[in-house]
């Protein structure tokens, strides 16, 4: 049995076979993933698991160089943009509108979706290199 503490078998598999520059995307319930992206459907109920404990958890295993995030999560999110930031304070953020993240999601490895219900709690996580 795996004992790290990432043990969902497909977030493990897709971290195991990331490489540099890749992204790995964790967001609410709402958002649209495209057909061509891998779901890891994870959303049990309304708020479960919420987006801060899937993300803490991919952080385990994930290592990470940048993060980008929507525009609009300044204005209709900011308790979800201080909790990251609180989780991430050295990370560089790059935003860009929430638009332009949907169109990211296609080349993004996967998207764990999470049962969060607030606006724009969604993620994409570049993938670094541990050397």
């Amino acid at each position: 049995m795996k004992k790290g503490k990432v043990i969902n078998s497909d977030i493990s598999r897709v971290i195991a076979q990331m490489g540099h520059f890749d992204q790995l995307s964790i967001g609410d319930a709402g958002m649209p993933v495209p057909a061509t992206t891998e779901k890891i459907d994870l959303a049990v109920d309304n708020g479960t698991p919420s987006f801060m404990a899937v993300l803490n958890n991919v952080l385990e295993e994930l290592e990470v160089q940048r993060i980008y995030l929507a525009e609009e999560i300044k204005t209709e999110n900011p308790d979800m943009l201080k909790q990251i930031k609180d989780r991430l304070p050295e990370m560089p953020i790059t935003f860009i509108p929430h638009a332009d993240m949907k169109v990211a999601l296609h080349d993004s490895k996967a998207f764990i979706r999470t049962g969060e219900m607030t606006p724009y709690a969604n993620i994409l996580l570049e993938s670094g290199v541990v050397f």
